[in-house]
């Protein structure tokens, strides 16, 4: 017997506790319940990041490309302005009584931009690419990992990534009804977020034949890229804009009645003072990019300014290379990881628009018992403490002593290492502070400035030695930043490989939600007491947006939502 999940659910729901235990709507969120007032006409034109490496939503890992694609796509399921998941594509879903079997049923009358009918089976295709192993998904094992037959799909791969049988996509067990009303999903072991992946950009359809007739181009021109959300793209000038219109085939979980303003137009922006000139100018009536030198004269919105900051889930960290030399070294780890304090980053260099970060997973996260936060939790496992000590001084003691325990007294021997980071925002300020922070115990780091745009994929490639890095949830539970760092996860930037976490990774994927939340536990502590990464703050997110912009809001997974937005005569 199955139990009945959703219906048709009304999108003005009561509010509630939000996926992310902090309810309600994310700052910004001004009068997203009507559009009184709203100007059909007049477009909204906004900044949310240069230009995106990619608008591919199997190929995105970046949180530029991922607001726009939440615009631009629909997947099965949406998260509404309450963080409440809500139907999308499908109207409703099934989900069997051991969780293994999960059957959505779609919408009549789909469609994509371009016109032609959309249905169970366009969903069945995306599923099965992300699982092509040459395509190389980032996301593909986090958000199709459990389904049964994905070992089978990529080639069974073993301890050292090399596939032992040919892969074979149609072994993943997501079927479409031959009339494509119902799409039918067999997990391998169950997922309790496996609602949230479905509502995630990832795994938004693209359809077949344009990707197929287009290769990798489908997705860089307007003419090709086809896609079913609110909007669709009508011009795109790269390094300058993308101009969007409202996709007169849309048909889905959002309210037509409320999708009023006729373009969107995203400008593609780097340069913080450029960004500044738009806002002021009036051009654009929001800006995440913010001149850092500025942001002491702002108001905020509270007191009635338009500066906002809003809390995200997420960790600002850097990586390293730790299969190579010198980061293969436990200890050189822990001194470079214990030679920072982060109470000065977070609240001098970042200006107080992030948090010190002592853990991995920082606050927000739910454990479960969702009354109790999977941060707090690990604290009282630690003895009350957080892995990494909040006093300083004591905590760059213990960095020059590990540097010695690796044979370095002084940093004497110690080769120059080389720390990448995109030119945007605090970034630079934090390379700086860190290179007379190594100096300090001896070691010279220099500094490699990337172009946003590549500096994503080169992260990936794993052509650097130490990376700024970063991670913005996209469901909230601890598993999606921990598992970052299992073996063969597409976002191991790091290459971090310890049999022992991904052990405890493997026990986290389990039925019994106590055991789910223990072995998650294990698995930071692993990682933490093995210095995989460094920590170093977490997130806020922080941006102009003008009074006259109504009717957006901004998630606690660090989206925007411009489908209702309007400018207020």
């Amino acid at each position: 017997m199955k139990a009945k999940r959703i219906a048709a659910m009304l999108l003005t729901v009561c509010m509630t506790l939000s996926l992310a235990a902090c309810g309600g709507k994310g700052s910004g969120s001004d009068d997203a319940g009507s559009s009184d007032g709203a100007s059909g006409s007049e477009g909204i034109t906004v900044q949310i990041g240069p230009n995106p490496e990619t608008l591919d939503p199997a190929l995105n890992s970046a949180m530029d490309g991922a607001n726009m694609l939440v615009t631009l796509f629909e997947p099965l399921l949406i998260i509404d302005e309450n963080n409440e998941v809500q139907p999308g594509q499908a109207e409703s879903y099934e989900v069997s009584d051991d969780g293994l079997v999960w059957t959505f049923t779609m919408r009549d009358g789909l469609k994509w931009s371009d016109g032609s009918d959309l249905t169970a089976k366009d969903f069945e295709y995306t599923f099965k690419r992300l699982c092509d192993t040459e395509l190389a998904a980032p996301y593909g094992e986090t958000v199709v990992g459990m389904i049964d037959g994905y070992q089978d799909a990529i080639g069974n791969p073993d301890e050292d990534g090399n596939t032992t049988t040919e892969p074979d996509i149609e072994k993943l067990n997501v079927v479409a009804s031959e009339d494509g009303k119902t799409l039918t999903i067999t997990l391998g072991y169950p997922c309790s977020y496996f609602d949230k992946l479905a509502a995630f950009a990832t795994m938004s359809p693209v359809q077949q034949a344009t990707v197929e007739e287009n290769g990798d181009a489908w997705s860089v021109a307007p003419e090709t890229y086809v896609c079913n959300g609110p909007y669709m793209i009508k011009e795109w000038t790269p390094s300058e804009r993308i101009v969007c219109e409202k996709n007169p085939n849309y048909k889905g979980g959002w309210d037509s009645s409320r999708i009023v303003t006729d373009s969107l137009t995203f400008l593609l922006l780097e340069d913080a003072s450029a960004c500044y000139a738009a806002y002021t100018s009036g051009e654009a009536q929001m800006i995440k990019t913010l001149p850092t030198e500025e942001i002491p004269s702002f108001t905020s919105a509270e007191d009635g300014g338009d500066y906002y900051v809003d809390p995200t889930l997420g960790t600002y960290y850097l990586s390293m290379q730790t299969q190579k030399e010198p980061f293969n070294d436990i200890n050189v780890r822990k001194a470079l990881n214990l030679a920072i304090d982060r109470e000065y980053i977070a609240n001098v260099i970042m200006q107080g628009t992030y948090s010190p970060a002592y853990n991995f997973v920082g606050a927000g996260v739910v454990d479960a018992n969702p009354e109790n936060m999977f941060y707090d939790v690990s604290v009282d496992a630690n003895g009350g403490k957080p892995y990494i000590s909040e006093d300083y001084e004591a905590n760059l003691e213990e960095a020059k002593k590990a540097l010695a325990d690796a044979g370095y007294p002084d940093g004497e021997g110690f080769p120059t290492i080389t720390y990448s980071t995109n030119d945007q925002g605090y970034h630079v300020a934090v390379a700086e502070y860190l290179q007379s922070c190594y100096k300090d115990i001896g070691i010279t780091m220099n500094i490699d400035k990337v172009e946003w745009a590549s500096f994503t994929p080169q992260r990936r490639a794993g052509d650097y030695e130490m990376a700024r890095n970063g991670w913005i949830m996209d469901y909230n539970d601890a598993s999606n930043m921990i598992e970052l760092l299992y073996s063969t996860n597409g976002n191991n930037d790091g290459k971090y490989n310890n049999k022992e976490f991904d052990a405890a990774i493997d026990a986290s994927r389990c039925a019994d939600i106590e055991e789910h939340y223990a072995a998650l536990h294990e698995a930071e502590k692993i990682m933490m007491e093995d210095y995989a990464v460094i920590p170093v703050a977490c997130y806020n997110d922080y941006w102009l947006q003008s009074q006259s912009l109504k009717g957006t809001w901004h998630s606690p997974y660090g989206y925007w939502f411009f489908q209702y937005g309007y400018i207020e005569e």
